[in-house]
């Protein structure tokens, strides 16, 4: 490609499907709308109906078409439905936003095993389970965009959130293994790591005010990130701009991991 060649239109998502699972609340809403904002179709995965009107009004407003389909990401029924409709409705699997993940804070000397494993559960093994099998179908179209959602916590240890840690500390490496074997496909695996943002998650973090005073001290924004702050990010990964980006871990935080 020369330097002609670049145009805006490469950012376009014109004619492109996305499947973006948890994408009906907090960042996974934000990218559902960015995605069709930028032209792509929505499959969004649910494990309730909530928020379900209000994004689908935001996405039909902005032109694009969305279905929802609501169940566990932990079962491979459920997974495997997941492909079978957005396959069945448009036809193809352009983009997988791999935004659903879960939370449980305890004292390491008091987690619960069912607890450890709950989270590993949607985290990571969803995760790559889900991402394989989209990537059988974009290794036959011979192009796809897989965008995992990592964390502050793939790079830090944080506190009372094990397996999160360690499901973040992993959603890199599957990205990055991801990465190494489709890119002869064109196929690109990237993830986004989203810094201290105003949702439903970080709302009891919020509520504690030294923590969210000790939070803000460090933050070189000065303030906590929005979800509107993750869509540009989502489009760039998503299309045709990115193309020569694979594997990498895209820190959106405010300048939170160079303090």
């Amino acid at each position: 490609m020369s330097l002609e060649d670049f145009s805006l239109d490469f950012f376009s998502l014109k004619g492109k499907v996305a499947i973006v699972t948890g994408g009906n609340t907090g960042l996974g809403q934000g990218y559902t709308v960015a995605l069709a904002k930028a032209g792509a179709d929505l499959l969004v995965t649910t494990h309730d109906k909530k928020n379900w009107e209000e994004t689908r009004a935001l996405v039909e407003k902005a032109g694009r078409k969305i279905e929802f389909i609501e169940g566990d990401l932990t079962d491979k029924e459920y997974r495997d439905k997941i492909v079978e409709k957005c396959m069945n409705i448009y036809g193809k699997i352009d983009i997988l936003v791999n935004n659903a993940g879960t939370i449980r804070r305890a004292p390491l000397l008091e987690y619960k095993d069912e607890d450890w494993q709950a989270v590993l559960d949607i985290n990571l093994n969803a995760l790559y389970y889900l991402s394989q099998k989209v990537a059988k179908i974009m290794v036959k179209q011979e192009s796809g965009k897989i965008i995992n959602v990592a964390s502050m916590l793939t790079f830090q240890g944080g506190k009372f959130v094990p397996p999160y840690t360690a499901s973040k500390h992993a959603v890199a490496g599957v990205t990055k293994a991801f990465a190494n074997e489709l890119a002869c496909h064109n196929i690109q695996v990237n993830a986004i790591a989203p810094g201290y943002i105003k949702t439903a998650n970080t709302e009891p973090i919020r509520a504690d005010i030294n923590r969210n005073n000790e939070i803000l001290s460090r933050i070189p924004a000065e303030k906590w990130g929005e979800p509107a702050d993750l869509m540009g990010t989502v489009v760039f990964l998503a299309s045709r701009a990115s193309d020569y980006v694979n594997g990498h871990i895209l820190a959106v935080d405010g300048g939170w991991l160079v303090r």
